[in-house]
């Protein structure tokens, strides 16, 4: 066991009703009430981790340096929060200065021009 997965008690007010069917159910598989608690929050950490919308929330408070990365990276794992590291480091970067490719007509013959209120033809 590692240092991470030592138990930690905690305490909080729960509602009777649920506690009361929180036992039924650890008694209907032969579980402690502690067991099915943490296999619920593991499963609510799981899905909530996996969800879009909290992937997007994380983002967008670490880009906001809301968050920092050690914080992203308990929250949604090494692989995305260096992701997210990257391209936060790209969007804080300047960007690249690159003029327009010449020898490339990008739009072919579908190519059409607007007057505009100067009256150069673009």
């Amino acid at each position: 066991m590692s240092a991470r997965d030592d138990p930690r008690r905690v305490h909080f007010q729960s509602p009777e009703y649920l506690v009361e069917r929180l036992d039924a159910i650890a008694d209907l598989f032969d579980k402690d009430r502690t067991d099915v608690l943490i296999e619920a929050i593991r499963e609510y950490i799981a899905e909530t981790a996996n969800s879009e919308t909290f992937q997007e929330l994380v983002a967008t408070k670490y880009y906001d340096d809301q968050l920092e990365f050690e914080t992203v990276k308990q929250l949604v794992g090494a692989e995305t929060a260096q992701r997210l590291r990257l391209l936060k480091a790209d969007l804080e970067g300047e960007p690249f200065d690159l003029a327009a490719p010449t020898d490339i007509d990008i739009y072919g013959d579908d190519a059409t021009t607007v007057d505009t209120a100067d009256g150069d033809e673009r």
